[in-house]
């Protein structure tokens, strides 16, 4: 009969007297400090690069608030063990609204239908007018931005609480609240991508945005999670509770995922070329224009293929040192893919990269990756009284 473990045998929290929340905030206070003078020296290019860091982060925090409440749904025993690291992540919901007020501010900027010439001139415009609008903009945004908050808010408040009360309740609250809460993500998530990324081109549209948004978020926080855990893995904790089996799992899921966010971006990019309207077509065109076209075949060959043939095999599943690689490869491609959607609308026929897209990243990057980590030392890294634990616990 096999060996049956029942309790935590590992060290549950993380030790606060570990350095790299401090080091990681650190950065990200010098990648604000230099991307504030850019803010002076280049106000377009820093409201661009700021667009381009600010959908990286969303798409990990928003990625991280699907992992949780689909777990919750579907009743997933082998996730629990894992799943306080993305209930940290979308905690950071919360504060990404506050993130989106300097996109309000530079939105003349950002989005030509914000200029009133353009209006004036662009009769597609003026017919999108009742949609795309400041006033209406800022009041979606404003019930996105509410919406992720209370869930991730509520989620995590109700997970930390189970691990000082083993009330059955609160596990009940949580599949009650995660059942709708996917269908409003679904819609919330669809119409920011619209309206963050896809209205840069007033005049393009695409009904697979979102979907295509949410295949590159959900793979790209697969990926931050397995950063995570293997990086606690080298420091010695959670070795005992998070086991190859889990791994291997979060593992195939990346290799799904990965199928699935090429066959939706390939689909999308099908469709528009096979109908081949002008409207549709130019969005597309801009980013194959030039050196544009060099990150195409990126994405296609470093995201797709690369990925699906390292994650084949059963044991590519549980080689931490592959792992580690393929999704950090991915993370850094998450954000080449942002860059890529944002910024042909600012250099058109070819790709350069300025200094505010790195310094906002640090920035963006450095306080997210920080307050983390702040966050993750003051609970239990472990769900420890969820009623599913022992199962996940036991999983092999």
């Amino acid at each position: 009969m096999d060996h049956q473990q029942t309790t935590l045998t590992d060290r549950l929290t993380f030790p606060a007297e570990n350095r790299i929340s401090t080091g990681f905030i650190a950065v990200g206070v010098l990648g604000v400090a230099l991307s504030l003078i850019g803010l002076v020296v280049n106000t377009e290019q820093f409201f661009f690069s700021y667009l381009t860091s600010f959908a990286f982060i969303a798409s990990l925090v928003l990625g991280a608030l699907f992992f949780v409440m689909i777990q919750h749904v579907t009743r997933s025993s082998w996730s629990v063990v894992l799943r306080r690291i993305p209930e940290t992540m979308s905690l950071q919901l919360i504060w990404l609204g506050v993130l989106f007020l300097p996109v309000l501010f530079g939105m003349q900027f950002l989005y030509e239908w914000s200029r009133p010439e353009m209006i004036a001139t662009d009769e597609l415009v003026q017919y999108k007018r009742p949609y795309l609008n400041m006033p209406f903009f800022i009041i979606r945004n404003v019930i996105y931005f509410s919406v992720w908050a209370y869930l991730g808010y509520k989620l995590y408040k109700n997970s930390v609480s189970m691990d000082r009360s083993a009330d059955p309740e609160l596990d009940r609250k949580q599949r009650v609240l995660s059942a709708p809460g996917l269908l409003l993500f679904a819609f919330t998530v669809a119409f920011a991508s619209f309206d963050w990324l896809m209205s840069l081109d007033q005049n393009w549209f695409s009904t697979m945005f979102g979907v295509y948004y949410f295949a590159m978020s959900f793979q790209a926080v697969l990926a931050a999670v397995l950063v995570v855990i293997l990086y606690l893995f080298s420091k010695g904790l959670l070795t005992n509770t998070i086991n190859k089996s889990h791994i291997q799992d979060l593992g195939g899921l990346l290799f799904g995922f990965t199928v699935f966010y090429a066959y939706i971006a390939f689909s999308q990019f099908l469709l528009i070329y096979y109908a081949n309207l002008p409207k549709e077509t130019l969005w597309f065109y801009y980013r194959f224009e030039g050196s544009w076209i060099v990150l195409a075949w990126l994405f296609l060959i470093g995201r797709f293929v690369l990925p699906f043939v390292l994650l084949l095999g059963k044991k590519a599943k549980t080689n931490y040192r592959l792992l580690m690689g393929v999704s950090v490869w991915i993370l850094l491609l998450q954000f080449l893919e942002m860059f890529w959607i944002v910024m042909p609308i600012l250099h058109e026929g070819a790709f350069s990269f300025h200094w505010l897209d790195i310094t906002l990243l640090l920035a963006f990057f450095g306080i997210s990756a920080g307050l983390f980590f702040r966050q993750f030392a003051k609970h239990s890294m472990v769900p420890k009284n969820d009623p599913l634990l022992i199962e996940s616990l036991n999983k092999h």
